[in-house]
Parts: structure tokens; C-alpha cells; sequence
């Protein structure tokens, strides 16, 4: 007979799960030797939430859902910040978690806590086997659910006593279903037309929603059907490149300047796949003006309308909804331009700052060169604070789901992990990791998981001594909670196992960066800048 571990392996080999990003504990021993004598890739880490954020970063790179597994207790309340971050993500792990044995629940047994209890908020669906024969059937429900409409995390607790009992008649797992592509309602469609055909300043605003549909063809053909500029965000970064002629590049308007002044100049703009949160102003009149007529694209129907009257609103699958938006365009020739020039004028008023040439390094300076040094088919990982939105304003984004970036949580940190499985996925091809030191020092253990799983991760370390964002935010000369040592991360990294090169000019970046990718090791450069004020931090002030 099966034993209830068996049964979960099993479970998730069908769904096509062939990698576990876990760490360790008593509750998983039965499970993971399992797995590994089935030859499943087992990828080890060094924090809980480390362990969620690669594999929610899993998830977003294959389209597909994947699988956490951590021990109970206080691995599990580890984990809870990954599997929030996954949840506003809209990453599809299925996130799993061992436990007390089921016999011992509410009997002040050792590590045992409400799990299910504290999970529900920030997962789709959640569920806890009362004995070994529901494990089958829960795995499956547990992929339909990640996949069913918006994609999201779910969870399983699983009792340590049920991976290891053993059982003659589990109940079956009847299939994960497929995931949904609900096609546009015709008058939805017939609207947006007459819309964005007499639209004489339109523009695109592309979100995740264009990822998760595969829709990367369907959104550059009809761009360049229509002569529409597109400003791309989220999983949207690289789907449609920034070096294409109509392209307005990022649409988030605190590091794009440009996208703002088009935002407030449109007269149509369709949202594709992008809610109208936090980064498009909560839909405020300041950035989407009244005068603006908005076409929203959304899988989800609550998101549609959200925070700003939408005139049109399609609950619909992104790549169906472009491939049914077919008319003739007009000419937009001075549209064009004048989009045009709005950009140039961004990517100036950038390269004036990358003139401060002084020592230690002015970001932009030092993006400059990098920009130069960097292989031209390398994959991102970005983190948060002034250092990375620098690089994130100048460096262009050209793959598709080669732009990873932390989520509306904004969990900094999470670009190491993350980097991580981005490099598993492509094992012979370069990722950046490019983070500050304040953020670097919540997962930086993920150093050793990068030598001990042989992952050539390059992290590029924007070194300022504190947390510059926030110094910024704090203003005046004296701050608060925001210093730290001017500690040398490279040789943090070398203790690791790993390679590491200290840079403090600028005539040492290029050399580096070439040194770095060329090692096929893990390797960190530790970046050493002044803390000056990104264009995020000046739009965050009101003086951007």
C-alpha cells in the first residue's frame, strides 16, 4: 500500500511538478526522500519566505504552477511572507506545509498553531487532509484552484503522520481542469472599436494579464495594425520590447516621465490585463484624466472598473480579446511624434544625470556603463530602493518574462531568490540580480544556495551604507533607523564559495561585469555609490 507521501509525489508528477523548493524540517523527511529517489529536482534553501518567493518567481517564468514545501510551525509562519507576495502577485504556487500529527491537533503538541487559520487571507483556497486518502484528491483541487480564473497561490497543510500512514483506497485526483480563456462578449468588442478607431491619441497600457495569456504576438501585431504607442508594466516588461518604434517603455509614471505626460495627453487608452491599483494613481484625475476614455481588459470581472469608471469594460482573456480587436486605424503620424519626443526628453534629462562622474558613484553614472557591459541577452532581477529604480528608469526591457520584479507587496529582498529561479530556467543564458544593500540582507544566506546548487547568478549590490529610499523620504540632515556599515558584500559572497569583485570607479565596471559573466559562478559586485535621489524618490515627494 501507497504511503501517503507516495501519494503526494505521485499527485504532483502528474500535474507536471518536477522541481520542490523547500528547506528542510522534521515534518518533510518522509516527502522529500520520496521525491528525491523519484529524481525530482530538490531545490534547498536557506529561508522559508526565500523558499516561496523562487518558487512564486517559478510560477511567473513558466506560466505554470509550482510547489513550496516547508516544514510546520515556525517554518510555516516563515513562509506567510512569500505566499502574501505570491497571493498579490497573482502567482499560481501551490504552497505546502507539514504539521503536527493530525491525532495531536489541540493538544498543546510541539509546534502546533493554527496554520490553516493564518494562511486563509492570503491564499485562493486552502485545505488541510483529514486522513492519508484525501491527499490525492486535494493536490488536484489545489492546481485547479491556482489556475482557475485569475491565476494565485493556494495552500495544503499536511499532517506529518499522514505522509507517512499508509492506504489501499485513496480517493482519486480527478484532474487539475484547464485553465480559463473566457473569449470577449461581441458588444464589448464592437465598442472598444469605435472607441479606439476614432481615438486620435490613444495608447496601450499593457499588464500582467498579457503574460499569463501568452499573448506576446497578439499585442505587437496589433500595435503595429493600429499604430498605437504601448507602455508596458509588471510581467508586460519585455513582451513588448522597449526598442520597438512604438514602444513608450515603462507605465510605471514615478520612473517613466514620459509615460505620465502621454497619460495625461490620450484621449483612449486601453488597459490590457492591468489592474488600476497603486502605480496607475488609484486611477486619480492626475494621472488618468477625466477627459481620458478607458477600455479595461481584465480576467478577473471585480477588477474591471476598480477604482476609476471605466467606458468600457471586457471581462475577457487578453490574447482573444486582441485577436477579436481588428479594424482600421487612421493616421496617428503627429501622435506619434509627438510620444516620441516626450521619450527623448525623458531618456535626456537620464543621461544629464549620468554625467556626475565623481566618486563614490552617482547611480545613474554607474547604470550608464553598465548598461554598456551587460551581455545584450541577459535576463533581470530587480529589487526595490533608489539604487534598483535607477536601473530600472535607464535599462531597457527587450525578453519577454525577462523582467522579474517583487509584486505590488514590494517585498524587498525577494530579487535573490527570485534570481535564482530565473537562472534555473535558464540555466546557459545571464541573469542580474541588482539590489542595495539594505534589501541584500534579508535573504543574503541565498548566496550559499546559489554556489551549492551551481546557479551563475551575477548580483550587482548598490552599495550606500543604509537604506537610501527611505533616508531620502526622511529628508533633513539627521536621520533615523537608516544607517548601516559599509560592508564589503563581495567578500561576504567569497566566504560563501562563490566570486566577488569590489568596485568603486567607474573605468572598473565594464572589466567586471565582463569577469563576472564570463566566470559561470556565482559572483557579486559590490557597488559602491552615493545615495542620490531616484526619479522614483522625487515623484514619491512631489518633486519629480
Amino acid at each position: 500500500m501507497p504511503t501517503g507521501a507516495e501519494l503526494f509525489v505521485d499527485a504532483i508528477e502528474k500535474h507536471g511538478i518536477r522541481e520542490i523548493f523547500t528547506l528542510v524540517g522534521d515534518h518533510l523527511n518522509d516527502v522529500l526522500l520520496c521525491a528525491g529517489q523519484r529524481g525530482l529536482r530538490i531545490v534547498d534553501m536557506r529561508h522559508e519566505a526565500a523558499v516561496v518567493h523562487a518558487a512564486d518567481a517559478w510560477a511567473r517564468i513558466t506560466r505554470r504552477p509550482s510547489l513550496s514545501l516547508v516544514t510546520g510551525g515556525p517554518g510555516h509562519t516563515n513562509s506567510l511572507t512569500g505566499i502574501a507576495t505570491a497571493f498579490l502577485a497573482g502567482s499560481p504556487v501551490i504552497t505546502v506545509s507539514g504539521s503536527r500529527a493530525s491525532t495531536q491537533a489541540q493538544r498543546g503538541a510541539f509546534q502546533d498553531i493554527d496554520q490553516m487559520g493564518m494562511t486563509r487571507s492570503v491564499v485562493k483556497w486552502a485545505a488541510e487532509p483529514a486522513s492519508v486518502t484525501q491527499i490525492p484528491f486535494l493536490v488536484g483541487r489545489a492546481f485547479a484552484e491556482a489556475m482557475s480564473g485569475r491565476p494565485g497561490p493556494v495552500h495544503l497543510t499536511i499532517p506529518v503522520d499522514l505522509f507517512a500512514a499508509n492506504t489501499a483506497s485513496p480517493i482519486p485526483d480527478t484532474g487539475a481542469g484547464l485553465p480559463s480563456r473566457p473569449s470577449p462578449a461581441p458588444e464589448g468588442i464592437k465598442k472598444a472599436i469605435d472607441l479606439l478607431s476614432a481615438a486620435e491619441r490613444p495608447v496601450i497600457i499593457a499588464g500582467s494579464g498579457v503574460w499569463w495569456s501568452e499573448a506576446e504576438a497578439e499585442l505587437r501585431a496589433f500595435a503595429e495594425r493600429t499604430n498605437i504607442p504601448v507602455s508596458t508594466i509588471t510581467l508586460a516588461r519585455g513582451a513588448f520590447p522597449d526598442d520597438h518604434p512604438l514602444s513608450l517603455g515603462y507605465a510605471d509614471p514615478s520612473l517613466n516621465r514620459a509615460a505620465a505626460r502621454v497619460f495625461a495627453e490620450a484621449d483612449v487608452a486601453l488597459i490590457l490585463g492591468k489592474r488600476i491599483d497603486f502605480r496607475l494613481g488609484l486611477g486619480n484625475t492626475n494621472l488618468l484624466p477625466e477627459k481620458l476614455k478607458l477600455i479595461q481588459v481584465d480576467i478577473q470581472s471585480s477588477e474591471i472598473g476598480l477604482n476609476r469608471k471605466v467606458d468600457v469594460g471586457i471581462c475577457a482573456d487578453v490574447r482573444s480579446t486582441l485577436q477579436a480587436l481588428r479594424f482600421e486605424s487612421g493616421d496617428r503620424s503627429k501622435w506619434l511624434d509627438q510620444v516620441r519626443q516626450y521619450r527623448q526628453e525623458w531618456e535626456a534629462w537620464l543621461a544629464s544625470a549620468a554625467e556626475d562622474r565623481k566618486e563614490p558613484l552617482a547611480p545613474a553614472a554607474f547604470y550608464s556603463e553598465l548598461r554598456d557591459a551587460l551581455p545584450p541577452d541577459v535576463w533581470y532581477s530587480w529589487d526595490g530602493g533608489d539604487f534598483a529604480h535607477w536601473g530600472r528608469a535607464m535599462l531597457a526591457a527587450k525578453r519577454p518574462g525577462g523582467w522579474m520584479r517583487l509584486g505590488p507587496l514590494a517585498t524587498i529582498g525577494a530579487a535573490l531568490p527570485n534570481g535564482l529561479a530565473l537562472q534555473m530556467a535558464h540555466p546557459d543564458e545571464p541573469v542580474v540580480v541588482i539590489t542595495g544593500d539594505g534589501s541584500l540582507g534579508f535573504y543574503i544566506a541565498e548566496l550559499d544556495t546559489a554556489v551549492r546548487h551551481n546557479l551563475p547568478i551575477v548580483v550587482i549590490v548598490g552599495n550606500d551604507a543604509g537604506w537610501g529610499l527611505e533616508r531620502e523620504l526622511q529628508g533633513g540632515a539627521q536621520t533615523v533607523g537608516c544607517e548601516l556599515r559599509a560592508t564589503r558584500y563581495d567578500i561576504v559572497m567569497q566566504g560563501f564559495g562563490g566570486e566577488g569583485e569590489n568596485i568603486t570607479s567607474l573605468d572598473q565596471v565594464a572589466p567586471a561585469v565582463t569577469r563576472a559573466f564570463a566566470s559561470r559562478r556565482p559572483y557579486l559586485l559590490n557597488v559602491n555609490i552615493r545615495g542620490i535621489r531616484s526619479p522614483f524618490t522625487r515623484w514619491k515627494l512631489g518633486d519629480g
